[in-house]
């Protein structure tokens, strides 16, 4: 095993590959992620992101290729590599009858680097007693107790699969501000899937697009952001967009404007409908 003191990269995979059946949900897709850094894993409805997530959490083996977390087989050492990985799925779940405090106390007896303090201290920023049932709380609170507990564990890595999927405005900003005091912290590792893009735009350092399983698009977030730009014509109500900007080489055309783009807008020419990969 190698010693973790000379491993830079968090997460690396190579080659990945999940079929079922005939379908193939990631193709090949080759990641690294390295230490401290917040990777944002981006893709529409079926395009592979919850496939890879399983697989790199050790729930499902690839049909091809290899996960390494902390430079180690993730499906071979997978009870001793989850000690170090906190997770907030799509889904909060917990039996409902149980208090936030009763569940805080389970999860205390299996994992050696618990912080009880920081579970009380996050419930009582969100207002959230620790007598309240799990059944009883809003989905947000549920995805804010689910936060709590994943970063309890004192994690090396933090997996977000998609955490603010049905919250509002509010709770969205809420949990991304949470996950951003603790980078600031700790500098933990973040892989980030999720549809909100807006709110990813300011945190991720580093951008994957996935599109029918495939990896279509992987650089940094600056990058990815300083070479696209839309081009307007009003003489001709005509728009277009450039993916290789140089602010140097290019001229526009007279009269053309040329305006950056958001990372949705992005996201929306490289992966949305009659985009090609």
């Amino acid at each position: 095993m190698s010693s973790d003191n000379v491993i830079d990269d968090v997460i690396d995979i190579e080659g990945l590959t999940v079929r079922y059946g005939r379908k193939t949900a990631v193709d090949n897709v080759t990641i690294t992620i390295p230490r401290g850094s917040v990777y944002a894993l981006l893709g529409r409805n079926g395009a592979g992101k919850s496939s890879l997530v399983r697989c790199l959490l050790g729930q499902q083996k690839p049909t091809a290729g290899a996960i390494r977390l902390f430079g180690d087989d993730v499906w071979r050492r997978r009870a001793a590599l989850m000690e170090r990985v906190g997770v907030v799925s799509e889904d909060a779940d917990a039996p409902p009858e149980m208090p936030v405090a009763a569940l805080s106390r389970f999860c205390a007896r299996l994992y050696a680097r618990w912080d009880d303090k920081l579970v009380a201290d996050r419930l009582r920023r969100f207002g959230i007693s620790p007598q309240t049932r799990f059944g009883d709380l809003s989905k947000g609170q549920k995805k804010q107790v689910s936060l709590a507990l994943a970063l309890a564990m004192s994690p090396d890595l933090l997996v977000l699969d998609d955490p603010t999927l049905g919250l509002d405005v509010v709770a969205r900003k809420s949990l991304f501000e949470e996950v951003i005091t603790e980078l600031a912290d700790r500098g933990i590792t973040v892989l980030v899937t999720t549809h909100d893009l807006g709110g990813i735009e300011t945190l991720a350092d580093r951008i994957g697009i996935l599109k029918d399983g495939a990896l279509i698009l992987e650089e940094e977030m600056e990058a990815l952001k300083s070479r696209f730009r839309r081009i307007r014509y009003p003489a001709a109500v005509a728009r277009a967009v450039v993916s290789n900007f140089d602010e140097v080489a290019f001229e526009a055309p007279v009269g053309a404007e040329v305006t950056p783009m958001s990372l949705e807008e992005i996201f929306i020419a490289v992966a949305g409908e009659g985009a090609q990969s």
